[in-house]
């Protein structure tokens, strides 16, 4: 017991740790109990979070900041019309296609499984072919009532979506235009001796900023380079794979193993094992290569600085957490949690070591 009395002490005695963790906790209990009422909200603040940047780089030329949100708003306006009215339909388009085309494929999947017997009759049993087309067959019919529950729940969805394409732009305009006053109000709860929490915000506020916007623009180019060059290759379903590999990005060391399995089996059911093939899987690790090596470092040079694996740990963590909005976050709240381990006082640490 005197063992944790210490620790407790050697910890918390510091005034500004223990504001640091309130609010902290704070947070943590806001997004828990309010998360799912607030999604609107939260997410309005994030894209106005991101486009304060444009705002702010408007501002530095002698634009009033009025006139900056205006211009950085209709632009966003515009992205949103582009996006809602022409590529989600797009996108919803090559799904329904590729679900149709589905029994076709598990059809020469299974003539290609009973041949391999005949092939490799050491390697592979009828019985254990069988097997795995039963397999194939119940987890297609899995899949098929999952999409089913989701059609019939569509309506209600489309309803919240039209709630949440009207509410969120005028969210975001008056994140934007109110920036300061809505800081003020909320500086006013605050404890006015808040070194170290302001400490981390700095420091996080620098790094999330940056990873997110560089993770968007990536996310955006990988998507439209990869959709551009399926399409001069003649693969179907070109923007829908390309938007997959475009998000793939989001999971590094992952992401392009895992997308790579829906490229190959499509160019493959087009095309079997020809030269277009080949080509696809040329062209797709061509631009995994230059993603990597290439834009990656150049949009994330000023970004977060994490040890692989406490990427993939934040992965795992977040995204087993909160699904994809977890994974989307998870280098963020990494960023975080490392922040908070820089500021916190020398003093605790060594007198831990």
């Amino acid at each position: 017991m005197d063992v944790i009395t210490q620790w407790f002490r050697r910890n918390f005695a510091d005034q500004q740790v223990v504001i640091l963790l309130a609010l902290l906790a704070l947070g943590l209990v806001i997004v828990l109990m309010l998360g799912r009422m607030m999604v609107p909200f939260f997410a309005s603040l994030v894209i106005a979070y991101l486009l304060e940047a444009p705002v702010r780089s408007l501002g530095r030329t002698g634009m009033p900041r009025l006139a900056a949100v205006l211009l950085v708003f209709a632009v966003f306006l515009a992205l949103l019309f582009v996006g809602f009215f022409w590529l989600v339909p797009l996108l919803i388009k090559q799904v329904t296609q590729l679900i149709q085309q589905l029994p076709s494929m598990i059809g020469e999947a299974q003539e290609a499984l009973m041949a391999l017997p005949e092939r490799y009759p050491r390697l592979i049993s009828e019985t254990q072919v069988h097997e795995i087309a039963n397999t194939l067959r119940a987890e297609v019919v899995r899949q098929a009532q999952k999409l089913l529950t989701i059609s019939m729940a569509s309506v209600l969805g489309l309803v919240t979506l039209l709630v949440y394409l009207v509410l969120m732009p005028i969210l975001v305009f008056f994140f934007l235009k109110d920036k300061d006053r809505i800081l003020q109000w909320v500086q006013s709860f605050l404890p006015q001796e808040r070194t170290l929490a302001s400490t981390v915000w700095q420091e996080v506020n620098k790094q999330i900023g940056n990873y997110i916007r560089g993770k968007i623009l990536e996310i955006l180019i990988v998507w439209f380079v990869t959709s551009i060059t399926f399409w001069l290759l003649d693969l179907n379903y070109a923007m829908l794979l390309g938007f997959l590999v475009g998000l793939s990005v989001l999971i590094p060391y992952v992401g392009a193993a895992v997308v790579t399995l829906p490229v190959a089996l499509v160019a493959y059911f087009q095309w079997g094992f020809e030269q277009q093939f080949f080509y696809v899987l040329i062209a797709y690790a061509i631009i995994q290569l230059l993603d990597g090596n290439l834009l990656a470092p150049l949009l994330l040079s000023e970004a977060v600085n994490l040890h692989p694996v406490a990427i993939i740990a934040a992965i795992l963590v977040f995204g087993g957490i909160w699904g994809f909005l977890g994974v989307f976050f998870a280098i963020p709240l990494a960023t975080l949690i490392n922040a908070i381990i820089k500021a916190w006082p020398r003093e605790a640490l060594s007198n831990q070591i």
